[in-house]
């Protein structure tokens, strides 16, 4: 086994030393060595973000003249680099750091300029790398910044195509009538197709709600630096570094309105986080339906078949159960956990910053990661397979006590609840039963019994 070695360096606060093989410097090291909470380390998607900021931060500051070109293709071609998934090993920096996420701002500055030193090219951490930033308006810009392009190229692709699958599903059985369920008890007849389209319809207003808060997630501080009055920092640079910023993501980057708020505020980061938990109460609602729609397949409800992917049981042979929806149940619950972390840190803003923006920055992707797959598979495992059970369906319609409903115009509600009540009793359905105990004639009573006309509100659906 090989030991591992060590350089020294120093900073403002004396030597630290430093594996050989390590890109990053004693800021990071310290970092490493002191919080020790847990190990848990920012997502790689605001890693990506972070790098976008600093090829943005130091394109403008070269088209400025405070950078020279030299140093500024080499911070430009080594955020690059980062952004496309290098040297992830050398971002170590747990989610539990400083508040700021100073800790995280200077481990990507030190290993920008560890890159940079490889390829001959000196560079200075604060001096060039951070010039004209701070970790307090660097950090809520990449959190913003990965969280939208996370929404633009994961969740909402994610979400438009699992609204596509269900509404296949429904076209597919478009003629099927179930019976519906309030309270979990019989109801009025519905139309599979409408149920589904429920389901549809909340996936899209769900996707309307993150499109509305993307341009204000999308408002960023780059440029306040220390406490939002942009001091040391161009005033071309908040203005140029947004349009670059826009090149580089695709996405319509704009400065925020007040420095001061967004390094203060995480009330955006607040909203989203909201918007996230509706929609996993929206994936819960659908996978529970499913779930119960699926129950059997003799002691349940038995309306559907889900696709069967692995065994159910390590004692019982042949059990086969809803394992994606279950799945999905428990990423909405760490979504929903997932939304409380965030209102709590929105409220840790005091005077000129916000101290858990790392926290925010890992539960809020988290959230967004959790909901993407799980939208994914929904529909890939779930949906896109599912059968429905025909014969199911029509015998529990057929011995439905509430299709009496449409009775009760002709021979009042009283009359309606007693021939329900014998219907029970006697396992008939209502025709036979209204057959003997009303004076209505069999075309009247298959007229207004009729499911079709029922589970289309009064007509037939067409």
């Amino acid at each position: 086994m090989t030991e591992k070695t060590y350089r020294t360096e120093h900073d403002s606060m004396g030597a630290v030393n430093i594996p050989t093989d390590a890109l990053f410097g004693p800021q990071t090291q310290r970092a490493v060595d002191n919080f020790t909470i847990s190990d848990k380390r920012l997502p790689t998607s605001f890693i990506r973000a972070l790098a976008e900021v600093k090829q943005a931060a130091a394109e403008t500051n070269t088209a400025l003249g405070l950078l020279d070109q030299t140093r500024g293709e080499a911070i430009r071609d080594a955020a690059r680099e980062i952004a496309e998934g290098k040297y992830s090993e050398q971002f170590p920096v747990p989610v539990l750091q400083t508040g700021s996420g100073t800790s995280s701002n200077m481990n990507i500055n030190e290993v920008i300029c560890g890159i940079a030193y490889k390829k001959g090219v000196t560079l200075s951490a604060n001096d060039h790398v951070n010039l004209g930033q701070s970790s307090n308006d660097v950090i809520p810009t990449a959190l913003h910044l990965s969280a939208a392009k996370a929404i633009s190229h994961s969740l909402d692709p994610a979400l438009a195509g699992l609204a596509a699958s269900i509404r296949r599903k429904g076209e597919e059985y478009r003629d099927v009538i179930k019976t519906g369920r309030t309270h979990l008890m019989d109801a009025l007849p519905i139309y599979l197709q409408d149920e589904m389209e429920a389901w549809a319809g909340q996936i899209d207003e769900c996707r309307e709600r993150l499109r509305d808060a993307l341009p204000r997630l999308l408002r960023l501080p780059l440029g306040g630096t220390a406490v939002g009055s942009g001091i040391n920092c161009h005033p071309d640079f908040p203005a140029q570094a947004m349009v670059r910023l826009a090149e580089i993501t695709g996405l319509l980057c704009t400065s925020a309105p007040s420095f001061f708020k967004g390094l203060s505020s995480l009330d955006t980061v607040v909203e989203i986080s909201g918007h996230l938990k509706t929609i996993a109460v929206v994936f819960s609602k659908i996978a529970n339906d499913l779930r119960w729609m699926n129950s059997g397949p003799l002691a349940g409800i038995g309306e559907i078949t889900l696709p069967a992917l692995q065994p159910g049981s390590s004692i019982m042979p042949a059990k086969v159960n809803p394992v994606i929806p279950e799945a999905i149940c428990m990423a909405a619950a760490q979504v929903i956990g997932n939304d409380t972390v965030i209102t709590l840190a929105g409220q840790a803003g005091s005077f000129q910053l916000n101290t858990m923006l790392p926290l925010a920055a890992a539960s809020l992707l988290e959230s967004i990661d959790l909901l993407a797959g799980s939208a994914r598979s929904l529909a890939e495992q779930a949906l896109d397979g599912l059968q429905v059970n025909r014969a199911v369906c029509e015998r529990e319609l057929s011995l439905n006590p509430i299709l009496v409903t449409a009775l009760s115009p002709a021979i009042g509600y009283l009359k309606a609840a007693e021939l329900a009540k014998i219907a029970v009793q006697q396992n008939r359905s209502i025709l036979d039963v209204a057959l003997d105990e009303t004076e209505l004639p069999r075309t009247t009573l298959e007229h207004l019994l009729d499911p079709h006309k029922l589970a289309g509100g009064g007509k037939k659906k067409v």
